[in-house]
């Protein structure tokens, strides 16, 4: 094999090699689905639900808002009483991230 073959297929692996990586307690190598806590509030009862995710494209692109701020808005909560994620990657190429706020 020559230099630049060697150089080109350094490369693509590297580029192509499952950079799509989300915040998660677990990951699974062929597909990851999984939720976890983040923080609890002060007991309320939440009666509403917000969510807001961000979205990663081969380690490529990543675009999204998954703050707190923007899973309140989503819901139209003020008083928080929960925080949680909710994290999805498949093969490492796909993965998306989303905060989930439960209040009121």
């Amino acid at each position: 094999m020559k230099l630049h073959q060697i150089a080109a297929l350094t490369l693509a692996t590297s580029l192509l090699g499952g950079c799509a990586v989300v915040a998660s307690p677990t990951t699974g190598w062929l597909y990851t689905s999984v939720q976890g806590p983040v923080t609890t509030g002060n007991g309320t009862d939440a009666s509403k639900s917000g969510k807001a995710c961000a979205t990663n494209v081969l380690g490529l692109i990543a675009i999204g808002d998954a703050s707190t701020d923007a899973a309140k808005k989503a819901g139209g909560i003020t008083n928080v009483a929960s925080v949680d994620h909710d994290s999805m990657s498949v093969l490492g190429l796909f993965g998306t991230f989303c905060t989930v706020v439960k209040g009121n």
